[in-house]
């Protein structure tokens, strides 16, 4: 068996030029992609004032830096600094290697803390950070942080401004969102094969449903087939489970799935994802089991017609309001109202979500549309008693909109 070369060094092993080797694999795009990243965002915390960005965030770490790895369940940071020449990765010792794996970033720029601080009642992980802060010239600066983010903690922010008691903390919590929101052909391109990994899942859902079907093995199904994707590449786990509401519960948006069987006649509201290098395009369908009423058949073409009237009102220089209210008044011409927003934008995605936390589709955005923007239109319409999900995402083109998906518009009855 061929062995990595590797060295015993401050408690731990680390790989030495096999690892730097493998790196390379492992970078989905051209370092002077992550440089124009990383100077967009200097360039606006210079215009907020900010001299040290702290991002707790999974997926703008991996925007950064190209980190990727399960491991934003305990702290882990990636620090800008408008002195320091790259970001710096900060997290718990073990997943050091994966970061030397999967980013650009000199060693010197990959710094972990000791297993020690990990659900530590006495240690905080965050005050490791607060020192390496301090290094880059921290101590009295202007620091931003993702205080609205999934992974930024009430403690985390305790322990930071504890250690850190000279310096100023400002809410950053989207700025490099609105950078992510416009994505780059290189992105757009990851897009499009996660585009592909959603329409192969729903080809195999809509295969898989029919009467007597567990609801659990179309869930195995999707979860399969999410991974597996296509002869030419597959997919990555995706940033939520897949969202499976049937018969009753097909008026609930965010319903979970049982062991109950399909009856002979039931309703299946389904959104699900493809997921490719973190890249993640979302797709939902109604499947209807047995033969659909004629009013329901009725609202899918409703549903359907609105949702392209939406899609057609998308173009470069339009706002997201504008974009809604065309879609609003297809469906006010059939006596309907939808309250929620139609549409998110997407990319990078980690758990628990996979919209982008900046533009909605719906009244009073007036976010510009501009090219390279990628959005899941979702017009769902849950009403009293009966509900249907049919949806497409898209990047905004040059003259349009670019589907990323080619699974038919439409109410699928088996």
């Amino acid at each position: 068996m061929n062995m990595l070369p590797m060295r015993w060094q401050s408690g731990r092993f680390e790989f030495l030029t096999a690892v730097r080797t493998t790196m390379q694999n492992e970078l989905h795009f051209e370092l002077s992609e992550f440089h124009t990243r990383f100077a967009a965002v200097k360039k606006e915390m210079a215009h907020r004032g900010i001299d040290i960005l702290l991002h707790s965030e999974p997926p703008n770490q991996n925007y950064l830096t190209g980190y990727n790895a399960y491991s934003f369940y305990t702290p882990q940071m990636v620090i800008v600094a408008q002195d320091h020449d790259e970001p710096i990765w900060v997290g718990r010792f073990m997943d050091r290697v994966s970061a030397t794996m999967t980013t650009y970033l000199a060693e010197d720029n990959i710094r972990a803390y000791p297993d020690t601080y990990v659900q530590s009642a006495t240690l905080s992980a965050y005050v490791f950070m607060a020192k390496i802060v301090k290094e880059v010239g921290g101590e009295n600066a202007c620091i931003g942080v993702e205080t609205g983010g999934y992974y930024y903690p009430a403690r985390g922010h305790f322990d930071l401004t504890r250690a850190l008691p000279d310096a100023e903390f400002v809410d950053a919590d989207v700025l490099v969102g609105w950078i992510r929101l416009v994505k780059s052909p290189a992105e757009v391109a990851i897009m499009r094969q996660a585009g592909q990994l959603a329409d192969v899942a729903m080809k195999r859902v809509v295969d898989t449903v029919e009467a007597g079907v567990r609801e659990c093995d179309i869930a195995a199904a999707i979860y399969h087939q999410q991974a597996s994707g296509t002869a030419e590449f597959g997919g990555d786990y995706s940033c939520c489970p897949p969202d499976l509401c049937i018969g009753e519960r097909s008026i609930a948006p965010h319903a979970a799935w049982t062991d109950d069987r399909l009856p002979e006649s039931t309703v299946v509201n389904l959104e699900l994802s493809g997921c490719r290098h973190r890249y993640q395009v979302n797709l939902a369908r109604t499947i209807v089991v047995g033969k659909p009423s004629p009013s329901f058949q009725d609202l899918s073409e409703i549903a359907i017609e609105a949702l392209n009237v939406g899609l057609e009102a998308v173009r470069p220089g339009r706002t997201c309001s504008e974009v809604e209210s065309d879609f609003r008044q297809a469906l006010a011409r059939h006596g309907i109202v939808k309250e929620s927003r139609i549409g998110y934008p997407t990319g990078i995605g980690f758990p628990p979500a996979s919209g982008e936390s900046t533009a909605s589709i719906r009244k009073g955005d007036e976010t510009v549309l501009r090219p390279g923007m990628v959005f899941h239109m979702m017009p769902g319409l849950w009403l009293d008693n009966v509900g249907i999900t049919i949806t497409q995402s898209f990047v905004v083109s040059d003259s349009g909109y670019e589907p990323l998906t080619t699974t038919p518009r439409k109410l699928f009855v088996k």
